[in-house]
């Protein structure tokens, strides 16, 4: 496996990933799907950067997203990472985490900040990001909706 920068034809593969991880809803994948086309458009200037994992005949696997905080300095937020579920628990995940905390440290970052959802179903997700070294530092009760949880991780590089 290696980490390359997205490509327009990875595009159709994240989005067959991020259904099929039955994750996300329908406006979370429309988000991410934007995030994307964004970055297509407009690369560097879209405030995103996007790299794919790919496996050995250059077909997707995983994605990262991530861009800097504005109105901070060296403050990073990870917007997502997405593995294929029938490759999860291969280290993809970590590899992608770490490749994104060694460019954001290129450009000058020491801070990168992950939210997420307090959901029984993201348990993994919050576990996956404890052990990649990421601290739980806010939650906010009812951020997206009553009973759901903004949970924001947070890692110094």
């Amino acid at each position: 496996m290696r980490i390359r920068e997205f490509k327009i034809k990875d595009r159709e593969k994240i989005i067959k990933i991020l259904n099929e991880t039955n994750m996300f809803t329908e406006e979370e994948i429309n988000v991410a799907i934007e995030l994307l086309d964004e970055f297509l458009a407009k690369r560097e200037e879209s405030g995103y950067e996007i790299y794919s994992a790919v496996d050995d005949e250059d077909v997707v696997v995983g994605y990262i997203c991530f861009g800097k905080r504005p109105l901070t300095q060296g403050t990073y937020d990870v917007y997502w990472i997405v593995v294929d579920p029938s490759l999860q628990g291969n280290g993809i995940g970590k590899r992608l985490m770490k490749f994104a905390e060694q460019k954001i440290k290129e450009k000058g970052g020491n801070l990168i900040l992950v939210e997420t959802s307090s959901q029984d179903k993201y348990l993994k997700t919050r576990l996956f990001y404890k052990s990649c070294g990421y601290e739980e530092t806010a939650r906010i009760k009812d951020f997206y909706k009553k009973g759901d949880n903004l949970v924001i991780f947070a890692k110094h590089i």
